[in-house]
């Protein structure tokens, strides 16, 4: 019998899904942060733990929690790119064996409860538009900045066709120049690593180029999702300096014109059927011209969840 060998390939260890809440509270109008924040730590000094069970060097993923917990009041939540950059700049540097990590934050968004008219100062409702998304990586003795969103669910009941697509025996799908278009948008931005050093004020770039993706699916006539995938992307480079390029993922959540002539009835595109699934899925990547590509930047992150 041939004797079999393996070896440790690229791995990563960490405490996932840490759910801190930041209440600010230095006036009496209270301010929220709501995050769900993944560390992880990345280096050769960890390969013992794997081979031999020797945790000698093994930063216990509960400490990883404590200091997820402990920043959000040393340091605060400005914005999760800069939380999460304090988070990966101390344990690269209190650990020097630790080599690099990825460290990660979904963000969930409150809005005021109006009670007498007015936003109150200390309760909150969930908004369910969407969910922010950060990421920082640090890999090969470089930074990477990484902001994103992910649930942001649009439609538009006109102004989109999908036309002059091959037919062979198998196509059975309509043309049609006017049709309902509606998807959930995942889209993560790289930030290029001079913006990050200068500074970047995260939470207004966040806003304008949630407002610019949407200005730009609402006004573009879509001939295909493809179409308004990239001009979306090329708004937001256009709009923002800082990033060097974007990356989406938007599954096509299609509706379909419900048959109603079995019961007399005709449906001038105003009675849909949505499907869940099976559907479409679109993805592309859209990069300014002259930025250096950053493979390693997107090692490990989730391009479509």
């Amino acid at each position: 019998m041939t004797d079999v060998t393996v070896s440790l390939g690229a791995n990563k260890y960490g405490k996932a899904e840490n759910r801190v809440v930041r209440i600010y509270r230095d006036t009496p109008r209270h301010e929220i942060v709501d995050l769900n924040v993944t560390s992880q730590l990345r280096g050769q000094a960890f390969s013992d733990s794997f081979l031999t069970g020797d945790n000698s060097l093994i930063v216990a993923t509960d400490t990883q929690k404590n200091t997820a917990f402990a920043f959000a009041k040393e340091v605060g939540i400005p914005s999760p790119e800069e939380y999460l950059l304090a988070l990966g700049n101390h344990f690269v540097t209190e650990f020097d064996w630790v080599e690099g990590g990825l460290w990660q934050a979904e963000q969930y968004e409150w809005e005021r409860i109006t009670a007498g008219g007015r936003p109150h100062d200390h309760s909150f409702v969930r908004r369910g538009q969407a969910t922010r998304l950060a990421a920082v990586q640090k890999a090969d003795g470089a930074t990477h900045v990484i902001g994103g969103i992910r649930d942001l669910t649009v439609l538009k009941s006109s102004g989109s066709a999908f036309t002059g697509f091959p037919r062979d025996r198998y196509t059975t799908l309509v043309e049609t120049d006017d049709r309902i278009m509606a998807t959930s948008v995942t889209g993560r931005w790289r930030f290029l690593p001079d913006a990050v050093a200068a500074g970047i004020d995260y939470n207004a770039l966040y806003t304008e180029v949630v407002d610019v993706m949407l200005e730009v699916f609402a006004s573009v006539h879509s001939l295909a999702l493809q179409q308004t995938l990239f001009a979306m992307g090329k708004a937001v480079i256009e709009a923002r300096p800082e990033i060097a390029e974007v990356r989406f993922a938007m599954p096509n959540k299609h509706h379909f014109v419900y048959d109603l002539s079995p019961f007399g009835l005709d449906n001038p595109n105003e009675v849909f059927y949505a499907a869940d699934r099976p559907y479409g899925l679109i993805e592309g990547t859209i990069a300014r011209d002259g930025a250096a590509p950053a493979p390693e930047a997107w090692l490990d992150i989730p391009q479509f969840v």
